[in-house]
């Protein structure tokens, strides 16, 4: 439960829609039907509390051409600015799963989500399993610990400077928007939804485990992601669980993309 912010969540450069995704998907890459050769799978990736899709704006080059990648945009920012937030995780994960499923239809389909995108890319693919019909190939998750051992938040009920200082505390967030008065006001109140979605989140075994292969990512100087808590992602699947460290702390990937990305794609391709 690591919400942060790296990316304004203004409506400014607002990607086009992946198409027929809507309003929740997001492509920096061209179509898979115009990249050399087809891509193998597509890769969805889910931000942390109070990002942006932009995020990963650099994960095609990365990945392309045998991922397709898309990113979720959750509501509140970017053109979806003037939708209300979510504040529910059941919500949040029924609304992404339903915009997911159709991407199944043109073959595999894998997510990977940081921090609360994590949170939010487990519970999505549990409803794509148990409502949609739709067993993702493969999930990876990064900076957060097992469901079962998240603790419940009241960071969502303080100030905004209060939140401010925590997100620069995670040390992944735009300096320059938070000294902003006007940015910080507008980022703040998806920012602050995200808290409480995240803090207010409650793992439940039903719809029970997955059946899906799980990979989890650390920084391994993330206090909040101690490396004994993460094997324990294998109690949340049938499947097999593996896990993998980087340096840093909880904005690890940052620094480690092509890492990271090189990573994804030789399990996510391994899995198919």
């Amino acid at each position: 439960m690591h919400p942060t912010s790296s990316h304004r969540t203004t409506p400014e450069a607002t990607p086009p829609p992946a198409s027929n995704a809507g309003r929740w998907l997001r492509r920096y890459g061209p179509p898979p039907t115009t990249t050399k050769g087809k891509a193998k799978a597509t890769l969805v990736c889910l931000p942390h509390a109070g990002g942006a899709p932009t995020f990963f704006r650099d994960w095609p080059t990365l990945l392309a051409p045998s991922l397709d990648v898309v990113a979720v945009c959750y509501p509140g920012r970017q053109d979806r600015f003037d939708e209300p937030c979510i504040t529910d995780m059941t919500v949040m994960a029924g609304e992404v799963a339903a915009a997911l499923a159709p991407l199944a239809e043109r073959g595999s389909l894998a997510l990977f989500g940081h921090s609360m995108g994590a949170a939010v890319a487990y519970e999505a693919a549990r409803l794509l399993q148990s409502r949609h019909g739709v067993r993702p190939t493969h999930l990876f998750v990064s900076g957060l610990v097992p469901p079962h051992r998240m603790l419940p938040g009241t960071r969502h009920l303080k100030s905004d400077a209060a939140l401010a200082a925590d997100l620069l505390e995670q040390g992944g967030t735009d300096t320059q928007v938070l000294a902003d008065e006007e940015l910080r006001a507008l980022v703040m109140p998806a920012v602050r939804a995200d808290y409480q979605l995240i803090e207010t989140y409650r793992h439940t075994s039903a719809p029970g485990p997955l059946d899906v292969p799980i990979t989890a990512y650390h920084g391994q100087d993330d206090a909040r992601t101690p490396p004994t808590a993460m094997p324990d992602w294998q109690l949340h699947t049938h499947a097999p669980t593996t896990t993998r460290s980087f340096p840093g702390g909880h904005f690890y990937l940052q620094q480690h993309r092509r890492e990271l990305t090189t990573d994804i794609r030789a399990r996510l391709l391994g899995s198919l």
